[in-house]
């Protein structure tokens, strides 16, 4: 006969004190937030944020805790980090921590009306990563799908859903819009309160050597290059592949193992950054294919070969074609004015949305929020 025991591992101090520090906390009010650390050997501990341009400075305090109180910003998702003697550190405190690139970071989310949809609703989907071939490149590949509430319930068994493509941007990979942007907290919310059409959202690894995120540590490959580029924006090879992947593995897979819609009423692709241009690039490549197309913080460089693809989207026919970028961006800005120009000298029906941000998910999350509620309807 054979007894298992089971027991719970000893926690060691570091963690015992941490536990009983809360960092960050809000005061009763939400306007202002204390930062804490337990650090008893440090000289000098600074905090490191994206909502500061300076390091303010914590201050030691008893027990060797050191602290900060700052005034909260306005209500969105924030990334910081401890600096102890000159060295990044996470809040141990903290459970939250995301990944930007090959940059990890603790969140702070302020409460507030711009980041109400960013927490878990009461009707959540699922999100399921998904493995795939891809002829196209020549890899087997990973993407997140999101599935609203419900989908998988007996009732619903013969509902068919329109889909959005959800394209990242550089340095990112298939995990970026579902945890930096929210993206199933975003829709889930949005779906709930009425505001948005149920969806399936798909969202691939723009990075046409790797098969999946760098953390699963898969080898990298160079990816079969014979494809023609579609897109004089698109000056990475790797990028024109993906493209022509999008139309011919992704969109095929999900038509051929999800409950869609088919048609070009029940597609919508939408991108920001490197993932605005993939968005430019594989509706004016394949204009046939998407009712709805949403550019975010890209824009583009005027061109005869644009330009005729902006008209062969034009007379395909789209039910939206919207564009947004941060007022301050200074990447994307002027190629945006240019995107919104050419648009109109086509006589094309769009929408341009100009946020209060730079080149940021602040501004990214914000679109989402925006244009989901118009598609499909």
């Amino acid at each position: 006969m054979i007894f298992t025991i089971h027991a719970q591992a000893p926690a060691n101090a570091n963690a015992r004190r941490a536990a009983a520090i809360v960092s960050p906390e809000f005061n009763a009010t939400k306007d202002s937030v204390t930062f804490r650390l337990s650090a008893n050997y440090a000289t000098v501990v600074k905090l490191s944020c994206n909502w500061l341009a300076d390091q303010p400075e914590l201050k030691k305090g008893d027990r060797g805790i050191w602290s900060i109180t700052l005034r909260a910003p306005e209500p969105e998702l924030y990334a910081y980090n401890f600096v102890v003697d000159g060295v990044l550190t996470f809040d141990p405190s903290n459970v939250l921590i995301h990944r930007d690139a090959n940059s990890f970071q603790n969140e702070l989310l302020v409460p507030g009306e711009r980041s109400a949809n960013y927490i878990e609703g009461a009707k959540r989907g699922n999100l399921e990563r998904v493995w795939y071939d891809s002829p196209t490149i020549g890899l087997n590949r990973s993407m997140m799908v999101y599935t609203p509430y419900g989908y998988y319930d007996k009732a619903n068994s013969k509902k068919t859903y329109p889909v959005l493509y959800l394209l990242h941007g550089g340095g990112g990979d298939e995990k970026q819009w579902a945890e930096l942007g929210r993206a199933c907290e975003i829709l889930g919310n949005l779906i709930a309160k009425g505001l948005a059409v149920p969806m399936i959202c798909v969202m691939p690894n723009g990075n046409a050597n790797q098969q999946a995120s760098r953390t699963y540590q898969l080898p990298e490959k160079t990816p079969n290059q014979n494809n023609p580029a579609p897109n004089p924006q698109q000056s990475n090879p790797t990028a024109n592949l993906y493209i022509n992947s999008i139309a011919n593995d992704i969109i095929p897979f999900m038509e051929s193992h999800y409950r869609v819609i088919a048609k070009k009423s029940g597609r919508a692709v939408a991108g920001l950054s490197m993932g605005g241009g993939h968005t430019t690039a594989v509706t004016g490549t394949y204009p046939n294919l998407f009712d709805y197309i949403c550019v975010m913080s890209m824009g583009i460089a005027e061109s005869d070969q644009a330009k005729a693809q902006l008209q062969g989207i034009k007379n395909a026919g789209y039910k939206l074609y919207w564009v947004g970028v941060g007022d301050k961006d200074q990447l994307a800005y002027q190629r945006t004015l240019t995107l919104d120009k050419m648009l109109k000298d086509l006589g094309m029906q769009h929408t341009l949305n100009v946020s209060s941000g730079v080149h940021e998910w602040k501004v990214w999350r914000f679109d989402l929020n925006l244009f989901a509620q118009s598609l499909f309807k």
